[in-house]
């Protein structure tokens, strides 16, 4: 009989807010597991993003317990993950263990020659698939992906989706997307926010 998946991110009855009478959230619980996909659909303001400033720790809860293990993260902007001084390699190297970067590169169909590039000199559809590249060599248990492929054209971006659920194994993913049949294709759980 097959061990119980671990669990990579708890929060128990989390309470939070900008104003103390207008709440974000009240009494929210979302359990993830190892090789799932929960989805957190809504439309803009609903929360989405706040929720992974508090799981991140930018954010303090004004009530309520987030329990997580190691993650990392892929932002919606990928210009605002790469400092503009440095090459893409620079900067993944600075974070990450490089081994299996070619592999993964040619799965997301991305030359591995632009990561000696600068970020200024990549589209945003390259400079995201290097954020979740950076993001996957940094071998988490849980990563947090905020609209990873809304950058992306539709075949890159089946073909990055198809990869992050290949990753399974290793990782549970806490997906942010405004997009439903991406959801519904991929998750195991959606928890929509807002009305």
């Amino acid at each position: 009989m097959d061990a119980p998946a671990e669990t990579v991110l708890d929060i128990q009855n989390l309470t939070f807010g900008y104003r103390a009478d207008r709440l974000l959230y009240q009494n929210f619980s979302l359990r993830l597991k190892r090789g799932e996909i929960v989805t957190i659909l809504g439309p803009s303001g609903s929360g989405k993003s706040t929720l992974f400033e508090l799981i991140a720790g930018f954010l303090k809860p004004l009530e309520g317990i987030i329990e997580k293990v190691p993650f990392s993260q892929v932002f919606q902007d990928p210009y605002s993950s790469f400092h503009p001084s440095f090459t893409l390699i620079d900067q993944i190297r600075d974070v990450a263990d490089t081994s299996g970067m070619e592999s993964l590169c040619q799965r997301m169909g991305f030359d591995v020659g632009l990561l000696e590039k600068l970020p200024h000199e990549l589209s945003g559809g390259q400079l995201q698939r290097a954020s979740i590249l950076r993001a996957l060599l940094m071998r988490p248990r849980l990563l947090l992906a905020d609209e990873p492929t809304s950058a992306l054209d539709n075949l890159i971006q089946l073909d990055v989706m198809r990869m992050l659920v290949e990753s399974l194994d290793e990782v549970g993913i806490l997906l942010i997307t405004h997009d439903e049949d991406l959801a519904k294709w991929c998750s195991d759980k959606i928890i929509r926010l807002g009305a």
